[in-house]
């Protein structure tokens, strides 16, 4: 059997196990052996463990589990609602102000948990109620919740640029700056867009009458300071050469928990010391779960090198010979469908290694690359069959239809492709803070 056709075989494999609810990680690792196993035959057995465990001794992975525990601690705190009343108390004048207090919350709660379903939990348990209550409907009210929450995939700390990072052989610091205006452009996109939609359809119009004084307003900020400092405070020692990714987690991860204590655990009340072992269970779980995914994936890419795969498909599109930009839609297109049916981790993990000698060799950036990879993940989220941020917004609120909820989604979703656009015609958006504060690329 060729390498082309072998490489087919697998992946009609992956996806079988995948569709019958094989979690990615095992299915991974069953294609992976038994790909080897026939090819090699037993032998393989004495690289197995070297492969699936040699990947973690890589100490950037401890990075991983600190920025989940960071999110995790925050996620069990009022924060998430205190960011919504405080944005809704300084936008209320706006035309669907609400709404766009909901976006501004998802971005700041984005950088503070790396994570899109804890940022939609967060905000929506909070936001999509208010926003019902005061006439929007349903699916504005949902559907830019569901978008918002994608941001905490692209917006630095994110756990998914770690992963790309850890994949590639790249810098996280580097993948952190380039993530961070292209997520700023995206929640730009996003705002502008509700304004106009909420302008034609009068809604919000009722919220223009309400009125805060400046003293009101200043009021609803000393909750919400504290966590941008740390947002702030983890960024500087990344890119002030202070500490390195991992540090820089650690110490962030732990001043978040001593935050929510303090705030919220001896001023207000509103959280207990008991949450605790609950927040250090949750970030084992997604921690295992991200380090086993990591661990197969690093075994399928094995198979794949093996048996000439990679290589042989690097080749087959280098002798395309068709204009880079063509090759860039193509790899879109791949990517999009891709995310339609697996979560970001999975996708980045199985694609980054074998995708990046082909965009590097066609001339694209490989930070550049990271963000529209990541953008199209985003749209993966709120986009069936997995959609996995429609499925956490239904839950919040199972009265919404998922049917509702993608209505609501799919306006953001000509966003993000219209952010991927712009990135590509002007591509020092992303690659413009990296290149300053830490020096052109190699």
């Amino acid at each position: 059997m060729s390498p082309l056709m072998s490489g087919l075989a697998m992946l009609v494999a992956l996806f079988a196990l995948l569709a019958v609810g094989t979690p990615i990680a095992f299915a991974l690792g069953l294609v992976a052996m038994g790909a080897l196993f026939a090819v090699y035959g037993a032998f393989f057995l004495e690289t197995v463990g070297e492969q699936f465990f040699g990947y973690f001794a890589s100490f950037s992975l401890v990075s991983v589990p600190m920025f989940i525990l960071m999110g995790a601690a925050v996620a069990s705190s009022p924060a998430g609602r205190d960011l919504y009343e405080a944005l809704d108390r300084w936008l209320n004048r706006v035309p669907g102000g609400l709404v766009l207090s909901n976006l501004g919350a998802c971005s700041i709660f984005a950088a503070l948990s790396g994570s899109s379903p804890a940022t939609c939990a967060a905000i929506g348990k909070m936001g999509i109620p208010e926003m019902r209550k005061r006439g929007y409907p349903s699916e504005i009210a949902a559907g830019s919740i569901a978008a918002g929450g994608t941001l905490g995939i692209l917006i630095p700390p994110s756990v998914t640029m770690i992963v790309y990072g850890i994949a590639t052989e790249t810098s996280i610091g580097r993948l952190f700056l380039a993530g961070l205006l292209p997520g700023l452009m995206l929640t730009i996109y996003f705002m502008i867009w509700t304004i106009i939609a909420c302008k034609r359809r009068g809604l919000g119009l009722s919220e223009l009458t309400e009125r805060f004084t400046m003293k009101q307003r200043f009021a609803a900020l000393p909750r919400v300071l504290p966590f941008l400092a740390i947002i702030v405070g983890v960024l500087y020692v990344l890119y002030g050469g202070v500490a390195t990714p991992s540090e820089a987690a650690g110490v962030g991860a732990l001043f978040c928990l001593i935050l929510v204590a303090v705030v919220y655990g001896i001023f207000s009340k509103s959280w207990k010391f008991r949450q605790m072992p609950v927040i250090l269970r949750d970030t084992l779980k997604e921690s295992v779960m991200i380090m086993l995914i990591i661990g197969a994936s690093e075994l399928f890419a094995f198979a794949l090198s093996s048996l000439f795969i990679t290589q042989s498909i690097a080749g087959a599109i280098a002798a395309m010979e068709v204009n880079r930009w063509v090759l860039m839609g193509v790899v879109n297109v791949f990517l999009l469908v891709a995310g339609f049916f697996l979560p970001p981790v999975g996708v980045i993990l199985m694609t980054a290694p074998i995708l990046l000698p082909i965009i590097t060799g066609a001339g694209f950036d490989p930070y550049w690359f990271a963000v529209i990879l990541t953008i199209n993940m985003e749209i993966g989220l709120i986009t069936p069959p997995v959609g996995l941020n429609l499925y956490v917004i239904n839950g919040i609120a199972p009265d919404i239809s998922l049917g509702a909820i993608l209505r609501g989604s799919l306006p953001y979703v000509i966003c993000m492709v219209l952010g991927i656009v712009t990135l590509c015609l002007f591509p020092q958006i992303a690659l413009f803070l990296p290149d300053l504060i830490m020096g052109p690329s190699l």
